[in-house]
């Protein structure tokens, strides 16, 4: 059986530039679990989605991305034997390690919202958040000029969900140039008692959602859908509610926690990974850490909060070896959010909801065109140039 110096499960965006700041802190041994023969950026899903970008900006082989020095193993776990250090893989195979970090990430949940399967499979129903139908959510936008659309934020946990609203504006902005947005009857379901419950970024979006003449249903979820009498349940604490006559559902799925993570899971956690959300390590489980979203870190996720967890997680297990205090992870998150197809603007803040600004002399709440261009053009440079290589 092989052993490895430090084991991750997961090759995604987590996975793959921890690995690379921890052979940058001089790990030896680093071996990433990924059974995805390519990796995604998957920020650029909500511009596939908007018409903005295209499925092969945003696609690298996943060789190409897994750092120097360290081992791709693609074959998918399926189990974790803690207490003999070791990771069972879906070949039936044992590798052990010394150090072992869950960036496995959720899995979308489709079977939680009855009808959903069917309507995606009938083209009734797309999103950006799912990577097979990116590309058609924007030919579904596209292709409508009257009708009801029901667009969806989906509840935690979910993989930066409030990013779900990118593709909503590009879609209303885009039926505004098209002159047809009078023509279109546009709901957003929130499962938020606002849009957000981030009240600085929440006073921004209330006037643009205004302005596009958007339909907000607050605290409602998808109960079910029908793609063949086109309806739409949604819930709230009130009552059920159907949507009749919708043209188009763009409805993000729910998500979990893989199933076979559950032993590492932890009462109240809701089937994640059961960490302590500051310095990031299992509470019962010496060696064992984690980090992303299915990490239970006690914020919303985003890439630019893995950019702190990473930070953070590399240098505790460095720490944890030379017997060093460990450092805090604040839970600063940020949600970046078109609010037409030329403004962005970000909402950074910890997990008590405090803004968390990375600059003083600037306002980013405010929506600004170099905002838009620097997350559609210049983040995917800066994410496989370096950031996926442990060097930010």
């Amino acid at each position: 059986m092989a052993v490895h110096d430090v084991v991750i499960v997961g090759g995604g965006n987590a996975g793959i530039s921890l690995a690379g700041r921890l052979r940058r802190l001089g790990a030896r041994d680093v071996a990433v679990v990924s059974p995805d023969p390519v990796h995604r950026y998957r920020p650029l899903l909500n511009y596939v989605a908007g018409g903005q970008a295209s499925m092969s900006r945003l696609t690298r082989p996943t060789a190409s991305v897994v750092p120097g020095g360290c081992e791709w193993l693609p074959d998918r776990a399926v189990a974790i034997h803690a207490h003999d250090c070791e990771v069972e893989l879906d070949s039936g195979e044992h590798i052990g390690y010394r150090d072992l970090v869950i960036a496995s990430g959720l899995e979308p949940d489709l079977d939680a919202t009855p009808g959903l399967a069917e309507a995606m499979e009938a083209g009734w129903s797309a999103n950006a958040h799912l990577s097979s139908l990116a590309e058609d959510t924007w030919e579904a936008i596209r292709g409508m000029t009257r009708g009801r659309a029901v667009f969806t934020i989906p509840p935690e946990p979910s993989p930066c969900g409030g990013t779900a609203l990118k593709p909503l504006f590009l879609a209303c902005d885009y039926w505004r140039e098209q002159g047809v947005l009078d023509k279109i009857e546009v709901h957003l379901l929130t499962p938020y008692r606002s849009v957000l419950d981030i009240p600085f970024a929440d006073r921004r979006l209330e006037p643009i959602l205004r302005g596009f003449g958007i339909t907000v249903h607050h605290g409602a979820t998808v109960a079910s859908m029908d793609h063949r009498e086109r309806t739409v349940t949604l819930r709230t604490n009130d009552a059920d509610q159907v949507l009749a006559d919708v043209q188009r559902a763009f409805v993000v799925p729910r998500y979990r926690a893989p199933a076979w993570l559950a032993p590492l899971a932890g009462e109240g956690t809701g089937g994640l990974v059961d960490i302590d959300p500051t310095t990031l390590a299992h509470r019962r489980l010496p060696r064992v850490w984690s980090l992303g979203d299915v990490a239970a870190v006690a914020t919303r996720p985003s890439g630019g909060a893995l950019r702190r967890q990473v930070e953070v997680l590399a240098a505790n297990i460095r720490a944890s070896r030379l017997s060093q205090p460990l450092r805090s992870y604040d839970g600063y998150t940020i949600i970046p959010i078109t609010v037409d197809r030329r403004r962005l603007l970000l909402a950074e803040f910890d997990r008590d909801g405090t803004p968390a600004p990375s600059v003083s002399w600037i306002d980013l709440t405010v929506p600004r065109r170099a905002l838009w261009a620097f997350d559609r053009y210049v983040e995917p440079v800066i994410y496989y140039r370096a950031l996926l290589k442990g060097r930010v």
